[in-house]
């Protein structure tokens, strides 16, 4: 029965589905450092929500643990290159809290507009001074967004329903399609800040989005302009934003997310006039958090029991029946990867793999997952190469790999055509399926054959010359080795050749060496493939 660890607060409803779905789930709060990474190792999956750390030191030694699921959007106490690394798919639930977080968002808005705490603060405090609270009225303003994922979109929709205008940027949202939505799209944040009465921002942490609002990008808003951040601390510069907020240059903010959580008692917005601050809020409704623990925990059932990839920020996500489609393709890929990591002569410097026919039209990112999982399993000393991790892997050691499609059909309905550049050369396969699941070598080099991709391979190029495949076929003979399957490509009569052999077992090197001995064999290399039908336990 696979284990779940349940690392922070998670609701009910989260703990009885993986319950019902016969998952052992164990829950220990507080974790961290060592004993946070010695728990990991026990259980098959871990869903956490902001609490627990889980660093690349935690993943060192990730022991049984195959899935990470955060009961949230952000991922940031996730080192997720560690766990791709180490082969751990992480998985979170953009969709539990949207709705949410959007109308936080939109609470904020109204906040900031007519003033709500200052005022609710000077009643209770025994004043009475309306001229002071004279709000904006939010209707015919103009609200910039900056970031029209799920959230963003449903805070646009919202403002759209208060007559505000709409200006957003989001690099993956063409004009036409926010069009479609009554929204209006700007060209570049030095476009949009200007134009803006509120600006809200909506994009994941990173590299690229920290301190995306400064000092020189408020500088260029309205004075009269509010700045809203929901999305994640970090984003919005905060000593920029108390500076502004305290010179006038900007005219309010609400904040739910900071830097350091919880605020550190140091932070200049603290002590910054017209702003409003709430504890990362985002999230806490009733429905946001029993959505997100369903949703984690059907994430991790479904992956755990069903070989379901969903949600997943490291990986393609694959459903089973898609899985289950391409499953014989993602069998074939790994073997090409297998034979080409066997023949390639020296370290491989690239790998460039064609998908052909309708396999173009499949999950081809998995296809080259398990191609490169199959190049490199073969020479990696340390274990654990998989879907998730073997890109990564292959780039941390300087392999490039490239893809491509082309729909046209040749030959074959379906081919993947694999070249791998290595020190001392340049190695070509090609292998598609015959049927719905016999996986077959189609193309060595620049010679067709059909050949078998399983068990023990014999592969040798020679001269087309009469009596060679019985030579060799009598030295096995006298050595006890079984030729199952053989196949010879060749381009013309007594010309070049290369002849495959599908053995019973490997041969001995007494064999290899009086084979090698022919005049007419030029290179000779045995190849171990799986048994066929057999598929990698990363598989499923």
């Amino acid at each position: 029965m696979p284990r779940v660890l349940i690392a922070d607060k998670l609701e009910q409803a989260g703990v009885d589905l993986l319950t019902a779905a016969g998952v052992e789930v164990e829950t220990r709060l507080g974790l961290k450092g060592p004993e946070l990474a010695a728990a990991l190792r026990e259980f098959d999956a871990a869903i956490v929500r902001s609490q627990p750390k889980v660093t690349a030191e935690a993943l060192d030694d990730p022991g049984k643990l195959r899935a990470i699921a955060r009961a949230g959007v952000g991922v940031d106490n996730i080192d997720v290159a560690a766990a791709t690394r180490q082969g751990v798919v992480v998985m979170n639930t953009p969709g539990g809290n949207t709705v949410s977080a959007a109308e936080h968002t939109v609470a904020l808005l109204f906040a900031l507009a007519r003033k709500v705490p200052a005022a609710d603060a000077t009643v209770k405090a025994g004043g009475w001074d309306r001229n002071k609270f004279v709000g904006t009225q939010l209707a015919g303003k103009t609200l910039g967004v900056v970031g029209l994922g799920r959230i963003g979109r449903e805070v646009a929709r919202r403002a759209l329903g208060l007559d505000l205008a709409v200006v957003a940027l989001d690099p993956f949202v063409t004009p036409a399609k926010a069009a479609e939505l009554g929204i209006e799209m700007a060209a570049s944040l030095d476009e949009l800040l200007p134009r803006v009465d509120f600006l809200t921002i909506h994009v994941p942490l990173s590299a690229d989005t920290k301190s995306l609002i400064g000092a020189r990008e408020l500088g260029l808003m309205r004075k009269t302009a509010c700045v809203l951040n929901v999305a994640r601390g970090g984003i919005v510069d905060e000593r920029a934003l108390a500076d502004a907020l305290t010179a006038g240059t900007v005219g309010g903010a609400g904040v739910d997310v900071f830097s350091a959580e919880p605020i550190a008692p140091d932070n200049p917005l603290l002590t910054a006039p017209n702003v409003v601050l709430t504890p990362h809020l985002g999230a806490s409704t009733v429905e946001a958090q029993e959505n997100v623990a369903v949703e984690a925990a059907q994430l991790v059932a479904d992956f755990l029991l069903k070989g379901r990839v969903a949600n997943a920020v490291n990986m393609a996500s694959v459903d089973p029946r898609e899985l289950a489609e391409v499953r014989p393709y993602v069998d074939l890929a790994r073997r090409l990867g297998l034979l080409h990591a066997q023949l390639a002569q020296g370290a491989v410097r690239k790998a460039s793999l064609t998908y052909k026919g309708d396999l173009a039209g499949k999950k081809t990112r998995l296809l080259t997952a398990a191609f490169t999982a199959g190049l490199l399993e073969y020479r990696l000393a340390r274990g654990g190469v998989n879907l998730v991790n073997a890109e990564v892997l292959a780039r941390d050691r300087g392999i490039e790999i490239a893809e491509s499609a082309n729909p046209k059909k040749g030959d074959f309905a379906t081919l993947l055509h694999a070249e791998v550049e290595a020190e001392k050369g340049t190695t070509v396969a090609a292998g598609t399926l015959f049927g719905d699941q016999y996986i077959r070598l189609v193309q060595l080099g620049p010679f067709r054959m059909e050949s078998y991709l399983d068990g023990t391979l014999l592969v040798f190029t020679h001269r087309d010359l009469p009596g060679l495949i019985g030579f060799v076929g009598t030295i096995f003979g006298r050595h006890g080795v079984n030729i199952a399957q053989m196949t010879v490509g060749r381009q013309a009569p007594g010309g070049e050749a290369v002849g495959i052999l599908n053995l019973d077992g490997p041969p001995p090197e007494a064999a290899l060496a009086e084979v090698r001995d022919h005049p007419q064999i030029s290179s000779l290399t045995v190849v171990a493939l799986p048994p066929a039908g057999e598929s990698p336990s990363w598989l499923g």
